[in-house]
């Protein structure tokens, strides 16, 4: 399954991922840098940078600053992922930041349930600009 992840709530996507993924799915996710965050700008920033600079550079916490691994690190948060169970459902998840040319002639499908555009949110941030925020090359 390959999911457009333009305009996609990332948390709600991220939970339907996650089922699929251990129901025994490969999901493929493209567009990541274009999926969003719901929420205030400045309190969404605030809360990842507050993140990011509480870490120890030994001990973490990791946040990648990539948009494709950001979203699979939000992935992994909604995964058993220390047990083999989710390890092995992780594994069945990649992300990308584009449409890669191996996925220009399948079906990409776009989940319109989770999509910002048809909700009454009006604050919400794209993913790219979160990672920038943080100091990626996105």
């Amino acid at each position: 399954m390959i999911i457009d992840a333009e305009n996609l709530i990332i948390g709600r996507v991220g939970t339907f991922i996650a089922k699929k993924a251990l129901m025994g799915e490969k999901i493929d996710v493209v567009n990541c840098n274009k999926a969003v965050i719901v929420g205030e700008r400045e309190n969404v920033l605030r809360g990842y940078r507050e993140k990011y600079e509480r870490k120890t550079p030994f001990k973490g916490p990791f946040i990648p600053k990539m948009s494709d691994r950001f979203v699979r690190r939000i992935i992994r948060g909604m995964l058993p992922y220390e047990k083999t169970r989710g390890r092995e459902a992780f594994k069945r998840v990649m992300c990308w930041i584009d449409i890669p040319d191996k996925f220009k002639n399948e079906k990409i499908e776009k989940i319109d349930k989770y999509n910002v555009t048809k909700t009454k949110n009006i604050k919400y941030l794209k993913i790219e600009e979160v990672c920038k925020s943080l100091g990626g090359k996105a």
